[in-house]
């Protein structure tokens, strides 16, 4: 399998180092030549594990030998609390899919795992190093780093917006005190870090001389691993349902994790639809509403990890709209770039579009979600899904089975689940944290300040780069 840029201006590459290279020279992001069919095997993928199954879709996108991918793929979903991996549970009358079972308690966790054993096998196999630039509006950086610490191929820096993750999710980052994790707590939004870490990759003396890496979901490893769990909970929910198709909500804000969701549709899972659930930060929303893709200002919630203007996964889906037209695609971006908005309205009728739902589910709205399910199961839903059961309850075809991806665990989020219920969930993992130790360096939101920063500590007394 090679990858391509979406801006047709970056040769062609092979898995393993579209993996390494994350975001693509010419700016833009990296996708398979062709996403495989396999609607023929999913009859015969019903009963396999989670790793089996990862196994199976892995293969067909990688280059790596059959005997390795076994081992990185054994490995990585070894650090899951749960047997299954991510259990369907039945809440009422939809399906609840827990994505919270890894070791930072977040869906981050399902690629971030796999995508660190990557790292550490391609990195000694070709004897290199890597530095990983990254940022995060909550769960993205604790699961890399926790993926990550300690290797000694690799060194990690991970922004993330100064206040405005959850306390938690702050913590699970900033106590981690390995050599090689470094921690920065940005003056700014999800969406300056974003644009920060794009303006760097963008400057390819820089990213070769520090040997830069990504671990967001601009890294094409990330979403082709997420395509695992749409398979699995598809393919159980429709054999004890009976039914022929499957719908999921899914709340977003980068537009990765749904994104994996239409690639499970491509490769042949019956999606009858993709219901993609926003907070008050609703770009996506707008745009399967309208077809205008347009910035606004972001918006302070509690459900932080969605609190994102500029969707950094949109592109690959662009590019799906605009039938492969690189040049399209590029148009469409510089216009976004220089103007913050793209009208789009004129692909509505496209597939792919039709596929997708929308609908923007504000705080008043989130926190009566959480109450009511609570009230009616005993189910406690993290403030994320609660936006994703919400939407899907609304929008939801009649008679095919509702999955709701639930992201997070709520112990992550006490705050906003004391206010709504009056209960403080708890967890092991985040009890331990208790008191814990931390480093975290403040910097200003500006390009500038994290160039000199990584410039600084990646000096070879630094870094065994």
């Amino acid at each position: 399998m090679q990858y391509q840029s979406t801006r047709g201006q970056t040769d062609s590459m092979t898995f393993t180092d579209a993996g390494l290279t994350g975001l693509a020279p010419d700016g833009g992001l990296l996708i398979p030549a062709a996403i495989p069919d396999v609607s023929d095997r999913l009859a015969d993928w019903a009963d396999l594990s989670y790793a089996e199954l990862a196994f199976e879709v892995f293969k067909r996108f990688t280059d790596i030998s059959e005997a390795a991918l076994l081992e990185l793929v054994d490995r990585a979903y070894a650090t899951f609390l749960h047997s299954e991996i991510a259990p369907c549970v039945k809440v009422g009358d939809r399906y609840v899919l827990e994505l919270f079972h890894g070791p930072t308690l977040a869906f981050k966790d399902m690629a971030m795992q796999f995508l660190a054993q990557f790292f550490e096998y391609t990195l000694e196999k070709r004897d290199q190093h890597l530095n990983i630039l990254g940022s995060t509006s909550g769960d993205t950086g604790s699961a890399a780093i926790h993926g990550v610490r300690g290797k000694s191929r690799i060194n990690i820096f991970m922004m993330h917006p100064d206040g405005r993750t959850s306390p938690i999710q702050a913590l699970q980052m900033t106590s981690v005190l390995d050599d090689n994790v470094y921690n920065l707590a940005v003056k700014g939004t999800f969406d300056d870090c974003q644009h920060i870490m794009k303006s760097l990759f963008a400057d390819r003396d820089f990213k070769a001389k520090y040997r830069l890496g990504a671990v967001n979901s601009v890294n094409w490893v990330r979403v082709m691993a997420q395509i695992v769990y749409y398979l699995h909970a598809g393919m159980r929910v429709m054999r004890e349902t009976g039914a022929d198709s499957v719908q999921f909500s899914v709340p977003t804000g980068n537009f990765g994790n749904i994104l994996a969701g239409y690639y499970a549709s491509r490769m042949g899972l019956p999606v009858k639809k993709l219901i993609l659930a926003t907070n008050e930060n609703d770009i996506l929303t707008r745009f399967f509403q309208s077809g205008i893709y347009e910035s606004g200002k972001v918006s302070h919630t509690i459900s932080p990890s969605m609190d994102i203007q500029v969707a950094s996964n949109f592109e690959r889906y662009l590019h799906v709209l605009l039938d492969g037209d690189c040049a399209a695609v590029v148009a469409a971006m510089e216009a976004f770039r220089a103007t913050g908005k793209v009208d789009l309205s004129g692909q509505r009728s496209h597939p792919a579009f039709q596929l997708f739902a929308s609908e923007r589910v504000d705080t008043a709205r989130t926190v009566s979600t959480i109450q009511a399910v609570h009230r009616d199961h005993g189910y406690i839903l993290d403030p994320h899904t609660a936006v994703g059961v919400a939407a899907g309850d609304t929008l939801r075809a009649p008679e095919v089975p509702l999955i709701c991806l639930a992201t997070a665990h709520p112990a992550k989020f006490t705050d906003a689940i004391r206010e709504a219920i009056g209960i403080v969930p708890t967890h092991p993992i985040l009890d331990a944290l208790a008191d814990a130790p931390t480093r975290c360096d403040k910097l200003p939101a500006d390009e500038a300040s994290i160039r000199r920063y990584l410039a600084e500590k990646l000096q070879p007394e630094h870094s065994p780069c």
